[in-house]
């Protein structure tokens, strides 16, 4: 049986990451790509990673490169490339700068992992996945961008603290954009199969929920000199596996919806089945007013993002 190939673009802290926990899933092949005026650090990266499958026990073979004929054939590319936003940056200096950046990598892969999924990390996170998918010409279903499983996994992880209970038995769902424009469902959200709502009171869960909002922001805060790259990566991958293994996931991520929700054509967070095609099918869940105006809001903040991207 033919394993698996995993791309990862960006060998930062978010992209190395990932290949580190893919590494340890043994979901297949690792090729960890940067740009050449690093030439070295992914080679490095990679082998020290492959130098470790002795001790955990993965047989996973890795390898850096700064370029991208390593890459052919990819199933699963993952995109961590981009610039941080830094001090006296604007967003649209940001969206400018990782435009170009993503809109280049895109092409690449299209180029050389034309049958790939492509899952989208770089930031801001909801205009990238859409100059990706613009970009490489992929198909929608292909094309997947990475924050509805992280922003749920900070929740999930505030609320098992809150109960006292398992993060295993913490299940919650969030629609829309990342970070501040993500939409809670606390409708939607149980510990052990008991609704949230029974076990935390209202006043704490707002303020739980805004902790989970502000996520990055306050690791951000706390390390001073970069951002999270363990729960990012660790969500990323964990939607590579849903892929590679086909085990038709349903997970929140940012994917193309036109009819579904009366969006019309913008990657917005949704629940999904994931498999070995990406995106097979976007679920629709009943929403009340309220969640109705949360969501709207937030997708057209997207909107507004989007209409600064020129691809």
């Amino acid at each position: 049986m033919r394993r698996a190939k995993i791309s990862i673009i960006g060998a930062g802290n978010v992209g190395a990451t990932a290949a580190h926990w893919a590494a340890s899933k043994e979901l297949g092949d690792i090729v960890l790509v940067d740009i050449p005026a690093v030439e070295g650090m992914p080679q490095g990266k990679a082998l020290d990673l492959y130098e470790s499958s002795p001790i955990e026990g993965f047989d996973s073979r890795i390898i850096g490169a700064t370029s991208y004929e390593p890459t052919a054939n990819s199933d699963v590319v993952i995109v961590t490339a981009g610039v941080a936003r830094k001090p006296g940056m604007s967003r649209d200096d940001l969206i400018n700068i990782n435009t170009g950046i993503v809109k280049t990598v895109a092409e690449n892969v299209a180029r050389h992992s034309p049958n790939a999924v492509m899952i989208v990390v770089s930031n801001p996170l909801d205009a990238m996945v859409y100059v990706a998918w613009k970009a490489s010409g992929f198909p929608t279903k292909r094309v997947i961008g990475q924050a509805g499983v992280l922003d749920t996994a900070r929740f999930r992880s505030f609320l098992a603290l809150e109960v006292g209970c398992s993060v295993e038995d913490v299940q919650a769902l969030l629609l829309g954009g990342h970070g501040d424009d993500m939409v809670p469902l606390a409708r939607y959200t149980f510990a052990g199969g008991i609704p949230i709502t029974q076990l935390v009171k209202k006043e704490r869960l707002d303020e739980i929920i805004k902790r989970a909002r502000n996520g990055g922001k306050e690791i951000v805060d706390l390390l001073k000199t970069g951002s999270a790259y363990y729960a990012p990566a660790a969500a990323t991958v964990q939607m590579a596996e849903a892929i590679i293994r086909d085990k038709k996931r349903i997970l929140p991520c940012a994917a193309y919806c036109d009819k579904e929700y009366g969006i019309g054509g913008y990657f917005v967070g949704v629940p999904v089945v994931l498999g070995t095609d990406g995106v097979e099918r976007i679920i629709e869940v009943e929403l009340d007013a309220e969640e109705r105006k949360m969501f709207q809001s937030s997708v057209d903040h997207v909107k507004e993002l989007v209409k600064t991207v020129k691809v």
